[in-house]
């Protein structure tokens, strides 16, 4: 069924300006030249990112419970994490993901930097890295219980956000949700810990380093997870192609919450497949020539079984479809929804 651009158009400027801000003036001078197009109207606003007034007002709600928690709690830091930070979110009223991270402890890889040292040949490999690699194993100091801390300090704030905030909601097992009225903004805080992998180590940690995620209910810690290295390679590959790459990524959002279908795909599957192009395909292109670009990618993955299972998350660290077929089987459903615009695309510029 053919698509209505007219209504889609409509739907992304809800999502992304809900209160109808003033559109800066170059994007607006940029939309009246191709204004005789639905079509590419709505590919270009499918492809551009939220008022900025609205981002602002998410990071503004985030900053205010971290200053209420900072004044209370001691050990902790605290980092952002989300498509907010990379600005590839697509809804003005976007919530944000504040980690409160406990300082008393952090978690080595004990387990696979002992078996890499325990291992002549790897040795050889990481020979260089050799210190650092010994001196996470032998140096804690750490005589407490972790999963005690991280209660204590889940309950703790708990306690000082139900003091602040109206509307907190602490009966999420992975994280508390406070509203802030004022900015009508939501933000979920979640307690973690540092994790070191390997990796991390050997690239002296910084934005490699993990973190595990607490689980109040079955009072445990998650698997690792590793969103800052994704965050920064994000933000420098879309700088590198003057924004094309979250220009792609946005793109494959707002399509997938337009479609009539259950798309059952994450913005971290998402990310994975727009940052897996090659640069050098698209780091020239306009904006409409980057269709074809994602069209490609995504019935490559599609049809291609060695480039599905080969496919790997932005960080490196895990396949996104190998072994799971459910998964690209959703790939398949927004596929469907690309190659839709795709066609009419060709027929709109007779390419």
């Amino acid at each position: 069924m053919a698509k209505s651009y007219r209504q889609l158009i409509e739907n992304v400027k809800g999502r992304i300006n809900p209160e109808h801000f003033a559109i800066k003036k170059s994007f607006s001078d940029e939309i009246s030249t191709i204004s005789y197009s639905e079509i590419l109207t709505y590919i270009r606003l499918a492809m551009k990112g939220v008022e900025p007034e609205y981002t602002q007002k998410s990071k503004d709600a985030g900053e205010r419970v971290k200053e209420y928690l900072s004044k209370e709690l001691k050990d902790v830091s605290f980092k952002y994490q989300g498509s907010v930070m990379t600005d590839t979110h697509i809804k003005g009223h976007s919530d944000i993901d504040l980690l409160t991270i406990c300082e008393k402890f952090y978690q080595p890889d004990n387990y696979n930097i002992k078996k890499l040292l325990e291992n002549s040949e790897q040795r050889i490999k990481f020979f260089s890295s050799l210190p650092k690699l010994e001196k996470e194993v032998t140096s804690s100091t750490y005589q407490g219980n972790a999963l005690e801390d991280l209660r204590n300090l889940r309950i703790d704030s708990e306690n000082i956000l139900k003091g602040v905030y109206s509307t907190c909601d602490i009966n999420k097992p992975k994280s508390i949700k406070i509203k802030n009225l004022s900015l009508n903004r939501e933000v979920d805080i979640v307690i973690a810990n540092w994790y070191d992998d390997i990796t991390s180590v050997i690239n002296d940690k910084g934005d490699y380093r993990g973190i595990q995620v607490y689980n109040k209910d079955p009072h445990s810690r998650g698997e690792a997870d590793y969103p800052f290295l994704s965050i920064k390679r994000i933000n420098e590959r879309s700088s590198l192609t003057n924004g094309r790459l979250k220009k792609m990524i946005r793109f494959l959002k707002n399509n997938k919450a337009n479609s009539d279908h259950d798309i059952d795909l994450s913005s971290f599957d998402i990310n994975a497949i727009c940052y897996d192009i090659s640069v050098y395909e698209y780091q020239n292109l306009s904006f409409y020539e980057l269709v074809p670009v994602i069209y490609n990618q995504m019935k490559k993955i599609a049809t291609d079984e060695n480039k599905a299972d080969s496919l790997v998350s932005v960080d490196g660290r895990e396949y996104i479809f190998r072994g799971n077929n459910v998964k690209k089987d959703n790939l398949k459903k927004l596929l469907a929804e690309v190659e839709g615009i795709f066609i009419d695309l060709k027929s709109t510029l007779r390419i």
